[in-house]
């Protein structure tokens, strides 16, 4: 038996973690541009990176260190992805490093957001090291400091406590509004934790945690080269329940997953899709996921027009097993297609675009051909969309 307490304070409220962010001159209006995660005592490291395979300088310098290597200390920039920059990107990273002498570190580790096709500037960054407060914990300034186009920060943290009233903290702050994919997304999401939990379950929690997640939400169905989901556990707290750090985890990845999409560029609607009724598990992940990509499913939400033919035609294209005949379509509990009712009558389209005109709401698609189910999350795409991505650089 355990408990979960909301608690203030994201990567900052574990045992031994510190956290600070500053504006050295990258971009402007912005609380910071870089920023830190330190820990009192060295951590084990669990990381899922991008799919995309032209992978940012950073993970290619995490991926140089052996395996189960420990940190005590993760630098983090934005404005700047430093993907695409090749040999130098990586050997740009050790320089910055090689200038950090205010603190001692082990196998720090650096990660980056912002445009691709640009190396770092060194002196800018280093110079963050003569600002910083390696002893803070300030964790406001961290979570806008990662924030590129989104519009507010995303943090969270928990104090799990077991039934024997011994606790542990977990806390995580994200970045991620665009190019945003259900291939783990497009963002940098760091955890930290102060449980004594073993290398093995971090790496096994992690990643059922993602594919929970950020695995299910689609902004724009693009993926990045710089995706990073990174846990840093330091065991300070001594205490450790396998079952409690899976509900705390994966309730911060998912609460994270749906900050992001509800801060998709411009995005106004968050959308559950559901397909169940499907033949196998393959199947209706798959369709389920493409309507969460689907442009025109995504235009056809913004203008909360009730066009249930824009939904059966990306099932259709899915390639899955499925049949017109078979099929019902729903939004939240109302039927709007099936073999009987093809075509909406007038008070089923009013009651459709009522749906329709919610913050929020769910697409449920009924295969009718066996009992497998997936669901998927989305948003729909407005004009602003289109205005953010053509200004990124300006």
């Amino acid at each position: 038996m355990f408990k979960l307490f909301p608690i203030e304070g994201n990567i900052s409220s574990p045992k031994g973690f510190f956290c600070d962010g500053v504006n050295v001159g990258m971009r402007d209006g912005y609380d910071g541009d870089v920023s830190f995660i330190r820990s009192s005592s060295l951590c084990d490291v669990s990381s899922i990176f991008t799919t995309n395979r032209f992978q940012a300088s950073p993970i290619v310098h995490y991926n140089r260190y052996e395996d189960n290597f420990k940190t005590n200390f993760l630098l983090i920039n934005a404005k700047n992805a430093n993907a695409m920059t090749g040999a130098k990107g990586v050997e740009d990273i050790d320089t910055i490093f090689a200038n950090l002498n205010q603190i001692e570190v082990t196998n720090p580790i650096m990660s980056s957001t912002g445009v691709i096709g640009y190396r770092l500037n060194i002196d800018k960054i280093s110079s963050a090291f003569d600002k910083f407060d390696f002893n803070a914990k300030n964790h406001n300034k961290i979570s806008r400091a990662i924030m590129t186009t989104d519009s507010f920060a995303k943090e969270i943290a928990y104090d799990v406590v077991l039934e024997d009233g011994e606790s542990f903290k977990i806390g995580a702050i994200c970045k991620g509004a665009g190019m945003i994919n259900p291939a783990m997304a497009t963002m940098l999401c760091f955890i930290t934790t102060d449980a004594n939990i073993p290398k093995d379950d971090m790496n096994e929690l992690l990643r059922e945690s993602v594919d929970e997640s950020f695995n299910k939400i689609s902004v724009d169905g693009d993926t990045s080269t710089n995706d990073t989901v990174m846990i840093l556990a330091n065991r300070e707290s001594g205490t450790y329940n396998k079952d409690a750090f899976r509900e705390a985890l994966n309730k911060i990845t998912f609460e994270l997953a749906m900050m992001i999409l509800r801060d998709g560029e411009g995005a106004n609607k968050l959308v559950s899709f559901e397909v169940k009724g499907a033949k196998s598990i393959e199947d209706a992940q798959k369709a389920s996921r493409l309507l969460s990509n689907s442009l025109l499913v995504k235009t056809a939400l913004f203008g909360e027009d009730p066009n249930w033919g824009r939904i059966a035609s990306t099932i259709g294209a899915s390639g899955i097993e499925c049949s017109e005949e078979s099929l019902e379509i729903y939004y939240d509990n109302l039927l709007i297609y099936s073999d009987e009712f093809r075509e909406l009558d007038k008070e089923r389209e009013d009651k459709a675009y009522k749906i329709m005109k919610q913050d929020s709401f769910k697409v449920v698609c009924d295969i009718g051909l066996g009992e497998h189910s997936y669901i998927s999350y989305g948003c729909d795409l407005s004009y602003e969309y289109v205005k953010i991505n053509a200004e990124y650089r300006t």
